[in-house]
């Protein structure tokens, strides 16, 4: 008989019940494995030589536990992939379980879209993993960087979401102007079109100043050296015209502005609006809005080179997860923390909508829904916000984390104080000792939404 793990949470999603925290069940794991396991090491190796190792304990080595101890390790090599980023899988301690990962995270394998994206988009090289003795895992060598915190001059800030897109102009750190301006990305296959739109928005924040000094900015997706290396708000574009117009598509607009140029995640935006705003580090950024965005400020002050794409690392184990449309996985974050997630909570709720009414139109209704005292929108928060509880103690698990700041419109009115005052009783019941070491902050209404813009225009420096 195969061993089994019960999970028994003291608090159940109202729309949501059948949730299975991450947190909670890779505790009962480890707890059973602390009971005669043996040592188990996973390390990933990125491109640049820099390893990120993870050490933790397996059940012993008997057919019955090993159904457990693959979803164990396929869950966290999952969400190591997208919080480090990685090329390379060592899997050390266990033979077999290097074989059954080979086996997932391959072109054909269940995990087909990850090896991609890893791989050849990222990285520029095949995923592969490997099995090593224990000891022989590679160590841990990681770099940090200090970006943003410049406000010197003239400089334009800008937010690249799936449904707006947000500017800043801002002199000497004084923000003169700001505005968000809706449009809808995702589907648009001429790369013009979206040159068109961001350099329309630079130059309408460039209205308000003197002149330009520096533009700084932030997207979903991952950028390495101001190139697009793996975007959704360019999936309708075709590899073709991705490669050849899209990938250089700020490095061509840095070159027509003629000024310093600096583009990254949004989600380390999110995480260095958090640093300046607490005036703290080790800062845990999140952003509700289109998708799901994770950044992290390290405790020294410092950027990382990690993915921190949180959007698709797994906080719910149950094997009916909701599946995202993108990679295929269940239970990943952005089903959970974002309009998506909304709208999916919206019909257990029983408020109906058009299934061609688009998700920002949804996300408005439900918040005026809220604003109104409509008992169905308080359980979509209420939801989220158990959700969101239990996934903080997970991604705390990885993080070394003191403050949490959450950005982004579903975070927006009477929906996101309930969203964080629910997550928060979570962490008080479930898991005090961290509960009294988060400090959670939200910046105000106009922060919410502009924050990441305001930031990013504090990444270039600009040269005396």
């Amino acid at each position: 008989m195969n061993a089994s793990i019960t999970v028994s949470p003291r608090h159940k999603p109202v729309l949501d019940p059948g949730f299975l925290p991450a947190a909670l069940w890779n505790q009962a794991y480890r707890k059973l494995a602390a009971n005669g396991g043996s040592k188990l090491a996973i390390a990933l190796e990125r491109s640049n030589g820099h390893v990120s190792a993870y050490h933790t304990e397996m059940l012993a080595d008997k057919p019955e536990n090993r159904e457990l101890t693959l979803k164990y390790a396929e869950r966290i090599v999952k969400y190591l992939l997208w919080m480090k980023g990685g090329c390379k899988i060592y899997i050390g301690g266990c033979e077999w379980l290097a074989r059954e990962l080979s086996s997932i995270y391959s072109e054909k394998g269940a995990r087909g879209f990850d090896w991609s994206i890893m791989g050849d988009k990222i990285y520029g090289r095949t995923l592969e993993v490997v099995s090593c003795k224990y000891e022989e895992t590679p160590k841990t060598k990681e770099s940090g960087v200090p970006l943003g915190r410049n406000f010197d001059g003239c400089r334009i800030g800008f937010d690249l979401g799936g449904s707006d897109r947000k500017c800043a102009a801002v002199i000497d750190g004084k923000v003169v102007f700001s505005e968000e301006i809706t449009w809808d990305p995702y589907f648009q296959k001429d790369p013009q079109w979206h040159k068109d739109g961001i350099n329309d928005t630079l130059k309408r924040a460039a209205s308000h100043m003197p002149r330009v000094d520096a533009i700084g900015g932030s997207a979903a997706g991952v950028y390495v050296d101001n190139q697009v290396r793996v975007a959704s708000l360019f999936r309708g574009v075709s590899e073709t015209d991705f490669k050849n117009r899209v990938r250089g598509l700020f490095i061509e607009l840095q070159k027509e502005w003629k000024v310093p140029f600096v583009v990254v995640n949004d989600g380390e935006v999110t995480a260095l609006a958090g640093s300046l705003e607490m005036n703290d580090n080790a800062v845990l950024g999140i952003s509700m809005g289109t998708s799901m965005a994770g950044g992290y400020v390290t405790p020294d002050g410092k950027i990382t080179d990690w993915l921190n794409e949180l959007a698709f690392a797994p906080i719910d184990y149950r094997d009916d997860a909701p599946a995202d449309e993108w990679s295929g996985d269940r239970g990943c974050g952005v089903q959970y923390f974002s309009q998506q997630g909304v709208a999916r909570l919206a019909k257990a709720a029983g408020i109906p909508f058009d299934e061609k009414t688009p998700l920002p139109e949804r996300l408005v209704e439900v918040q005026k829904l809220m604003a109104a005292g409509d008992a169905r929108a308080a359980k979509i928060y209420e939801t989220i916000g158990v959700c969101f509880g239990y996934a903080l103690a997970h991604y705390a698990e990885f993080y070394e984390v003191r403050n949490l700041l959450i950005l982004g419109r579903v975070t927006s009115g009477a929906g996101g104080d309930l969203i964080l005052s629910v997550a928060e009783k979570v962490l008080r019941d479930e898991f005090p000792a961290l509960a009294s070491k988060l400090q959670f902050r939200t910046p105000d209404e106009k922060n919410k939404r502009h924050g990441q813009a305001v930031a990013a225009a504090s990444l270039p420096s600009i040269k005396k």
